[in-house]
């Protein structure tokens, strides 16, 4: 089936790439991906394109790559598709000369319940707060990040295994599923707007290496939440002689002691575990400064603690 409304695409990342995907199989008119500039990357620094780009080029998409989005000439192009509508999905923050340019306007997908976790990093906090339960958002952009008129909303459960990674890409599934949901509403003219009124206290600010660090002194369950919310990107970190030491993955034991939290325990040969205010973090993968990613026990055959 063909669809008659002209559609521009913004996203960057793998992420994005699940919605773009769906549209295309259902028979959307994309008229253009709008995706950030190619970077250096890797050991000889070639240049990489985003994962959308290289979608979009596989399927013979328009791509518009601006370094800034106020720029006339991006402006003046993105204009000349005349799209009825725009859709969002992990991109940069968007002036109104750009979110407000379609005549249907800007929906954007976010990983979270809104108004619960606005912001850049809804999937590691959710987990890192210890939630079961989050979902995904679509809602039209308006000034004010992630405040805009709620149109679907669906949820998902957090499994206890669950780290950043794994709910990443169950979420990454369920937005796109979205996303086409919300189109086709949006195109039949059979949507229903849902004002965000409140505020909430749970939000996602951007994660920065610096607030990675473990504080030993927290609880097993709040410790092990912190890690998983972390893994595998950017990685939860405790300094072992002088060097960072990433954890991935890690169990927790309920146990009262009176060793001083942080303190490493290890038979050097299967496991290596550390101290809490409750009981020990039992670390099952790890990866040392300057070192691949290992399990506990590959680990301790050539380092010895």
């Amino acid at each position: 089936m063909r669809h008659n409304l002209k559609i521009i695409y913004l996203g960057t990342p793998e992420f994005a790439v699940a919605g773009l995907k769906i549209l295309l199989e259902n028979g959307f008119n994309i008229v253009a991906v709008v995706t950030s500039p190619d970077k250096p990357s890797g050991r000889g620094l070639q240049l990489q394109q985003s994962p959308v780009k290289q979608f979009a080029l596989a399927n013979n998409i328009s791509v518009l790559q601006p370094e800034k989005l106020k720029n006339e000439e991006f402006i003046t192009q993105l204009r000349s598709y005349h799209a009825d509508l725009q859709v969002v999905v992990a991109f940069r923050m968007l002036p109104e000369i750009v979110w407000n340019m379609p005549r249907i306007g800007t929906l954007n997908l976010h990983a979270s319940l809104l108004p619960d976790y606005r912001g850049a990093a809804p999937i590691n906090h959710v987990i890192i707060n210890g939630e079961k339960v989050t979902g995904a958002t679509t809602f039209f952009l308006k000034q004010e990040i992630d405040t805009g008129d709620i149109l679907l909303s669906e949820k998902i459960n957090i499994e206890e295994e669950d780290d950043a990674g794994s709910l990443h890409d169950k979420l990454m599934n369920l937005g796109a599923e979205l996303i086409l949901k919300t189109v086709i509403q949006i195109e039949d003219e059979k949507y229903r707007l849902i004002p965000q009124t409140t505020s909430s206290q749970k939000i996602a600010p951007k994660i920065f290496k610096e607030t990675c660090l473990i504080n030993w002194n927290n609880s097993c369950e709040n410790i092990r939440n912190f890690i998983r919310g972390l893994s595998p990107y950017p990685g939860a970190f405790t300094i072992l002689n002088n060097k960072s030491l990433k954890i991935f993955k890690a169990e927790k034991e309920l146990n009262a002691h009176k060793e001083t939290p942080g303190k490493l325990i290890s038979d050097n040969n299967s496991f290596i575990k550390f101290a809490t205010n409750d009981g020990y973090i039992h670390v099952l993968e790890l990866q040392l400064e300057g070192k691949k990613r290992m399990s506990t026990p590959e680990f301790l055959r050539g380092n010895k603690l």
